[in-house]
């Protein structure tokens, strides 16, 4: 049996070699569109703080080993532009503009996502970067490095802008961060955002919410972004307004889809043909919280469906956990985390939710270095059922949501979580955890 995988990062490079280590005697072959598999992504912007490091320092296996060591037939440099399903066979051309075509009795799509970028005037110019794939981050190395960057203008203000903003300012680079709506961090309750706006202010990050983007200008001097009212000038302007899944090879072979135009998969990872698997950034999932579709791209999601697809077409059923949406992230001296919903992702999807939002500490209030924790909670009113948690704290947010994030998937009740028997150590954290003082004090709205 021939098992053709379409992409070579996480869910991609996790399929193949599981696939190779479930069945070795399976051909497996992997269409790689650029030079680069297997690498930290999320590693990007700490790399792109530190000049002396490479690139390349991110890459988990080079290219060889899976050739060499798996026997995994991995064709870099190989771009796939459509799939025949009747005939069971994709098309593409390599860089060097050879067309080629490869049967499958198996396919997996794992094209990930791509960064959006606005359909505005200078967008293209040179200097205006995104920061995605290994690539981009070479791409942006080099603009500091060659043009000497003074001055940069993130758009947006995710995930990526804010772990940019804090990599560019320890390169000694102004940072202007650009929003077009009001809010930021629109997802997080107001209280713990106004905390993280405080630390990016506090760190020289100027912040310019509600500035709609005219355009993007090439000057003498460099760039230059035109929003109402304010004009930038810089060197460098990174897009940082989000992502969309790379579907459009599954839209073409008319293969359903779902959220956000993410490929439509089962529990299996299958997609509406059952010869073809979808997984990772590309492709949907299941919400812990509310069992239906949902397209939520991080990394632990992508190499399980990655996983789960190789078992499956190795003959080993297996499903795909639901995904809670656990994230977290680094701003500055801040940590910033958070799974389940929201109380208005609750509201929309028919729970009756009620909110706390307190602020607990860090630490034993007599140990040295203790400093303030922001927690909300979010729980349904009928079930009593834990929805939700975000956290901001400036130590422990990051392995704290882990507890949640496990409530969630056990269904547990806010009065279930609130009695759990949580550690306690004065440099860690208070006898009474925020986790279950935010608990308690929510039940008593429930």
């Amino acid at each position: 049996m021939k098992f053709v995988i379409i992409g070579g990062d996480a869910a991609g490079m996790s399929a193949a070699s599981r696939a190779k280590r479930n069945d070795p005697g399976l051909e497996v072959i992997v269409l790689e569109k650029t030079q680069d598999v297997s690498y930290s992504a999320c590693g990007m912007p700490y790399n792109i703080a530190d000049p002396l490091r490479e690139m390349d320092d991110l890459v988990v296996r080079e290219a060889q080993v899976f050739r060499e060591k798996q026997g995994i037939d991995l064709r870099t440099g190989h771009q796939v532009l459509s799939i025949d399903r009747p005939g069971k066979k994709v098309s593409g051309r390599t860089d060097s503009g050879e067309s080629f075509q490869v049967n499958y009795d198996k396919l997996l799509i794992a094209t990930g996502a791509s960064p959006i970028i606005p359909d505005l005037p200078g967008f293209s110019l040179p200097g205006v970067l995104c920061l995605k794939s290994l690539e981009h981050g070479r791409r942006i190395k080099a603009h500091i490095r060659d043009y000497g960057v003074r001055v940069a203008v993130i758009i947006g203000m995710g995930y990526i802008a804010m772990e940019m903003s804090e990599a560019l300012c320890e390169l000694g680079i102004q940072v202007h961060m650009v929003k077009p709506r009001p809010g930021l961090l629109p997802w997080m309750h107001r209280e713990l955002a106004s905390t993280v706006q405080e630390e990016l202010e506090k760190n020289g990050v100027n912040l310019y919410l509600g500035h709609e983007i005219k355009g993007i200008e090439q000057t003498a001097r460099g760039l230059k972004v035109e929003s109402e009212g304010v004009g930038f000038e810089c060197q460098m302007v990174l897009t940082a307004v989000g992502i969309e899944p790379n579907s459009e090879l599954a839209a073409n072979a008319e293969l359903e889809l779902g959220p956000r135009q993410s490929i439509s998969v089962d529990r299996s990872a299958r997609t509406s043909d059952p010869e073809i698997y979808a997984a990772g950034d590309c492709a949907d999932a299941f919400h812990v919280v509310t069992g239906e579709k949902t397209w939520i791209p991080l990394a632990l999601r992508a190499n399980r469906a990655g996983y789960t697809a190789a078992d499956n077409v190795t003959q080993k059923k297996a499903e795909s956990p639901a995904v809670a949406g656990t994230a977290v992230f680094k701003v500055f001296d801040l940590q910033v985390a958070r799974t389940g919903l929201n109380l208005e992702e609750a509201s929309s999807y028919g729970f009756d939710p009620e909110e706390i939002v307190i602020k607990g500490r860090t630490r034993a209030i007599s140990h040295p270095g203790v400093s303030t924790m922001g927690v909300r909670m979010v729980g349904d009113k009928n079930s009593g059922l834990l929805l939700g948690v975000q956290i901001v704290a400036q130590e422990g947010a990051a392995h704290r949501i882990n507890a949640p994030a496990v409530a969630l998937h056990s269904k547990m009740t806010v009065e279930e979580f609130g009695r759990t028997d949580l550690a306690y150590a004065p440099p860690f954290g208070p006898v009474w955890d925020p986790m279950l003082i935010a608990a308690n004090q929510l039940l008593n709205k429930l």
